[in-house]
């Protein structure tokens, strides 16, 4: 990007060579003349990259035409950046895995929004220096909308795609700063548009376009009808119907096939409104749930789902094999045994369906065509054959239509240990299956048409075929029959009850123990059929063609788990091979898994916790669509409208019903696992953002009760200290950050406040990165705190900035922290000025103010470098802010002086090769956490400086914390001792409270305060009462003190008037002789309490002190900072604290 050229011309002449560039650039650039179209490359937004010195001359109709343009794959390089607007999809159709060539007829030029310019990436990329083209007049791009120069782009679908997007390549449009921006510089310091850059991830995702020819996709009937219907007519169907309308009566078993199909037709509605809510790619039902409620739920479903359908297959074979060797039971040719019979024949067919599964979709889909025609000629041989009874079949119980057998038949005879829920759990399975099509959703051509039809349309078929079965078999078959043809009646009996009686046949012999009718023969549909091997066939295809749809599903599901990284152990089955991207090893898992359950080949056990699986994944997707409605978020806007937020409700509450009555402690087993999974993603937190639902509810949520706690008062009960803390950049400053954690977590709103000054381009950049890098910087260091960044000309005018704006309604701060200005005394005074206005703002506002000060200082930025900052980007998705390249040296000057300003020049920025496996830089090991790794020590300041950095983040111990409460300042002082013993880390800790009293009452005093802090209910160890605070300090305290202050000190008394008058003017933080004599008697008192608490409070953990104020305009700011200097150094950690006196502690309940 080095060799870009401005080059100024006049407008139109630029133009004209501009084409003639161009042309002559496309003519050179390949020899394959075709038609211009959609190529891979060609739909970002590109700036005219115009390569010279190509070759052949452009020829006239190319010119004549305007700028012409070749398609090509195009330079990588490219990625990114401008792209001029290209040509509608729809202009032509070509290969996108051609070589880039030049067309060179000028009829092949294809334009947009009226005379756009074309230009493609092989056009753009065939040699030569880059140019930028600017115009003299507008000096901006000549990119053209309207036939204007505008960079501004027209609305279109590429701007909105992803960067993986099969259908076309993602297209840039001009960000914000670039249009709005001054042209200072040139447009993109980094080369990259919006700030992205391209991670080899990236590029490689974004160059990755499959090959549109042999891409195997399905239409709505091939795709979802055909195989939903194939899926949900099972075996139930032929072996199981006639006995459930037997057990339940004609009548119950419409309740029982309507029943399920409400569950069914609930969760097809949900699933429609999720899938026509946006692109819908591979996964099935783990796409759909992950994407809505988040990877939580969609890892724990996606696996149990996946897992559940590779089991389903197990189930379907073994189904399959057992009607194979019952057939070679009756012809007496069984191999082994039966139970290894269905083995080996389960084993082999298992193999022949692998092989078809692999052979790809094609032949799969083939082969589910060919299923499903001989399973409809099976229901059509029955439905014939109930027409033709014959005299053979009476004996076995079928008589033809007679409304004798549908009269006792329609009501229940449950016999056994059966009831109608023990029946519902037997049909129920059967009406499953119906997200077969949305399994497949990566090949659908459309899975935003395909899968509402197709789904939709599948359980309306598949109820009324099993309706019309159910009604047709019970008026057809009677209940018992013996199959003797001697049970005939010849002579009229009178008494007669049974149909079978009426219609002269009497089975009342056999009454338990029949062989035949529908309770004893689940081979009714054939013996009715008019064909009996056709119905053979049909449980063959019903059984083999649910087998392959579920074999094909399990994989494609645990693709898309695994190609999400939910589960990192099985990142190697993510990978996909062929045309169609074909999960094999995912098939082979699956059949490995299917070939395990096969073996077993006791799937009594199996079938229930299957069916149960199923039903949770059922309850998710309409939980799904529920909790999508209920959190409001603007981007759920399904195509699909036939859908209602408490349906799906109901549709879910009824398949966690129906998994305890089909089998309870399937269902309970089922609830642990997902619960399980549930917990486990949670806890591994995968990196994923993909606006859930859960997302969208949770912020609904906060918004809502923001508001309503925006119309609450405020209670003295109800007081929480909330902090806006002046750390800078937060890792900067980790002891500040970590004392006010410790009593602000869980308790109050922490805000790190962080004031960039200097250049305001440069600070706005550097505001957008940072927000994100430190907010996430603070989450994984476990701090409940906001990173509020602002720019400002001064530290003041940002400190007001953050004290008038940081917070929401209630949740605003009500304290400021600030960090100690340790060396005001070598750094400019303004800047102490400035620092002690920030008290005065925050007192103006009714702040407290908290100051702490540690002896060995608390900004660590110049050691610590990048090493937090690069360990704060490890678990970032991409690299491109893991080093903020800023040259901070301009701020210098300011920042460093600053004691809690943003760090400052010592953070370098560092190369990308550089970073280690675990983001440190090598160039920095003395800030590996264990001190033996040291290469090279540091010096004892630096060291002592970086040991008390961390000091608040260790277990206290048995300690003191000594709250010196000398003034009433509402409570604050003691408030916040008490919160801290209360963490974990601080609990060992004791209080001991000193305050000021006259010697002649100290036990008066001591009494009184021990009363007061009962009342409070905070516990003390001790109450200290100090009846010498007024005594004068030491001579050599005081010496000192003087000597601190002399180079602050006006000596106005020595000068003349006019002089003193104009110096102060000036300065005004100087300290005059008469405010020295005015303010002794306070200094005296500094000085004294410093002799005081090193001799009272050495040893303590913490301080806690109340804040000496200064009257604003009388105090100038070297005084006041000479005072906080002379009271709290040499000290352990002190805070020096002063609420805004309102009371923050009551004893009133």
């Amino acid at each position: 990007m080095e060799g870009r050229q401005q080059q100024q011309q006049p407008g139109a002449a630029g133009e004209e060579r501009r084409s003639e560039e161009s042309g002559r650039d496309a003519a050179g650039g390949g020899a394959l003349g075709r038609p211009l179209g959609p190529t891979p490359s060609q739909s970002r937004f590109q700036v005219d990259l115009v390569a010279e010195g190509a070759g052949r001359p452009a020829e006239e109709p190319r010119k004549a035409s305007g700028e012409g343009g070749a398609a090509g794959k195009g330079g990588e390089e490219a990625k990114g950046r401008f792209r001029v607007n290209f040509v509608d999809p729809s202009a032509g159709d070509e290969s996108p895995g051609e070589p880039g060539g030049g067309s060179s007829e000028g009829g092949n030029v294809s334009f947009q929004n009226g005379g756009d310019t074309v230009l493609s990436e092989g056009s753009l990329h065939s040699g030569g220096h880059h140019h930028y083209y600017y115009d003299t007049h507008t000096n901006t791009y000549y990119l053209r909308t309207f036939g204007h120069n505008t960079m501004d782009a027209v609305p279109r679908i590429d701007h909105y795609r992803h960067t993986a997007a099969d259908l076309g390549e993602k297209l840039l449009r001009p960000s914000l700063a670039e249009l709005h921006d001054e042209l200072d510089k040139e447009p993109f310091e980094d080369g990259y548009a919006n700030g992205e850059e391209g991670t080899p991830a990236g590029e490689a995702a974004a160059t990755y376009t499959p090959d549109s020819k042999g891409v195997v996709k399905f239409g709505w009937i091939k795709g979802v009808l055909v195989r939903c219907m194939l899926n949900i007519w099972g075996v139930m169907l032929f072996i199981r119907l006639s006995w459930i309308v037997g057990q339940a009566g004609i009548g119950l078993s419409v309740l029982v096939i309507g029943m399920a199909t409400v569950v069914t037709t609930i969760t097809g509605l949900s699933t429609s409104a999720i899938a026509t809510n946006g692109f819908v790619r591979g996964g099935g039902a783990y796409y759909l749930i992950s994407r809505s409620l988040g990877p939580e739920f969609g890892g724990a479903i996606g696996l149990i789902f996946a897992f559940a359908n590779a089991v389903a297959v197990a189930m379907y074979v073994v189904g399959f094999a057992e009607t194979v060797v019952e057939l070679l039971k009756e012809n007496g040719t069984l191999m082994i045994d039966e139970i290894n019979d269905i083995r080996i024949i389960g084993a082999i067919t298992v193999v022949i369906l692998l092989g078809i599964s692999v052979a790809g979709m094609e032949w799969e889909a083939k082969a589910q065509i060919v299923l499903l025609v001989i399973l409809i000629l099976a229901i059509g041989d029955f439905v014939i054959g109930t027409f033709i009874p014959l005299d053979s079949k009476k004996p076995k119980g079928f008589f033809g239509y007679e409304a004798e057998i549908f009269m006792e038949n329609f009501g229940p005879d449950f016999r056994g240990e059966e009831t109608f829920f023990s029946v519902f759990a037997i049909f129920f399975p059967a009406a499953t299956g119906i997200l077969a099509g949305a399994n497949i959703s990566g090949d659908l051509a459309d899975p935003q048409s395909a899968i509402p039809k197709g789904t939709l349309l599948a359980i309306l078929i598949t109820t009324l075929v099993y309706v019309g079965i159910a009604v047709s078999v019970g008026s057809c078959v009677v209940r018992d029959a013996t199959g003797n043809v001697n049970n005939t009646i010849v002579t009229e009996l009178t008494n007669c009850t049974t149909a079978a009686c009426k219609l002269n046949y009497d089975f009342s012999s056999c009454q338990t123990g029949c062989q035949y009718g529908l309770m004893n023969n689940f081979q009714v549909m054939s013996m009715v059929s008019g064909f009996a091997p056709l119905i053979t066939a049909g449980i063959f295809s019903a059984t083999l063609s649910s087998a392959l749809a579920s074999l094909v599903s399990a994989p494609k599901i645990f693709q898309a788990l695994c190609k999400d990284n939910i589960y990192p152990g099985f990142q190697m089955f993510a990978k996909g091979y062929g045309k169609n991207n074909e999960p094999l090893r995912g098939y082979l898992l699956t059949f490995l898994i299917a070939l395990g359950f096969i073996l077993i080949a006791e799937l009594n056990v199996i079938a229930p916790i299957i069916s149960n699986f199923f039903l949770a994944s059922y309850a998710l997707i309409n939980f799904s669509v529920f909790h999508a409605s209920l959190a409001k978020s603007p981007g759920w806007r399904p195509a699909f409208k036939y859908y209602n937020m408490w349906i799906s409700l109901v549709g879910a509450i009824l398949c966690c019903i129906v998994m305890f009555v089909i089998n309870w402690w399937a269902a309970l087993l089922t609830y642990v696992i997902v619960l399980g999974l549930y917990i486990y993603v949670t806890y591994k937190k995968p990196d994923v953002n993909w606006g859930s639902s859960t997302q969208a509810l949770t912020y609904l949520n906060a918004l809502q009760h923001s508001i309503r706690l925006s119309g609450v008062e405020d209670h003295v009960k109800n007081f929480r200290p909330q902090c806006l803390i002046m750390t800078g950049a937060p890792n900067a400053r980790p002891a500040l950050l970590h004392l006010v954690h410790a009593f602000t977590k869980n308790v109050g709103l922490m805000i790190c406040g962080h004031v960039h000054m200097g250049p305001r381009r440069q600070a706005m950049k550097e505001l957008s990165t940072d927000l994100a890098k430190y907010q996430r910087w603070l989450i994984k260091n476990k701090m409940k705190a906001f990173y509020a960044p602002v720019h400002a000309e001064d530290l003041r005018d940002g400190g007001q900035y953050l004290i008038q704006a940081a917070g929401l309604g209630r949740m605003r701060p009500n304290t400021l922290v600030v960090g100690f200005k340790k060396n005001w005394r070598q750094s400019d005074m303004r800047d102490a000025e400035t620092y002690i206005n920030l008290f005065h703002d925050a007192f103006d506002v009714q702040y407290g103010v908290v100051v702490i000060r540690l002896k060995e200082g608390l900004d660590i930025s110049h050691l610590q470098g990048q090493e937090e900052l690069l360990s704060s980007q490890e678990k970032s998705p991409c690299t491109k802010d893991v080093i903020v390249k800023v040259d901070y040296s301009k701020k210098a000057e300011t920042d460093t002086s600053i004691a809690f300003a943003p760090s400052s020049s010592e953070r370098t920025s560092t190369p990308h090769k550089e970073e280690d496996e675990d983001g440190k830089t090598p160039t920095q090991p003395l800030l590996k956490k264990d001190s033996k790794s040291r290469s090279s020590p540091l010096n004892l300041a630096d060291q002592r400086l970086l040991d008390a950095s961390t000091q608040f983040q260790k277990k206290q111990g048995k300690s003191n914390i000594d709250v010196w409460w000398l003034f009433d300042d509402g409570g604050l002082t003691l408030l916040i001792p008490y919160l801290l013993t209360t963490k974990k880390k601080w609990k060992d800790c004791k209080i001991r409270v000193f305050i000021g009293g006259k010697i002649n009452r100290i036990d008066h005093d001591r009494r009184a305060m021990a009363t007061l802090l009962s009342k409070f209910r905070i516990d003390f160890s001790d109450i200290m009462v100090l009846g010498d605070i007024n005594t004068k300090p030491k001579k050599e305290n005081i010496a000192a003190f003087e000597e601190m202050i002399e180079p602050f000190r006006l000596h106005e008394d020595d000068k003349e008037q006019e002089v003193a008058d104009k110096m102060k003017e000036d300065e005004p933080w100087r300290i005059t002789d008469n405010e020295l004599e005015l303010y002794k008697t306070k200094t005296y008192r500094q000085i004294r309490l410093n002799e005081l608490l090193k001799e009272h409070s050495s040893t303590a953990n913490i301080i806690v002190m109340s804040l000496p104020v200064a009257r604003k305009g009388a105090v100038s700011s070297a005084l006041y900072m000479a005072w906080l200097e002379a009271l709290s150094k040499d000290l352990p950690p002190i805070l020096l604290v002063r609420g805004n006196h309102q009371s923050v502690l009551t004893f009133y309940s």
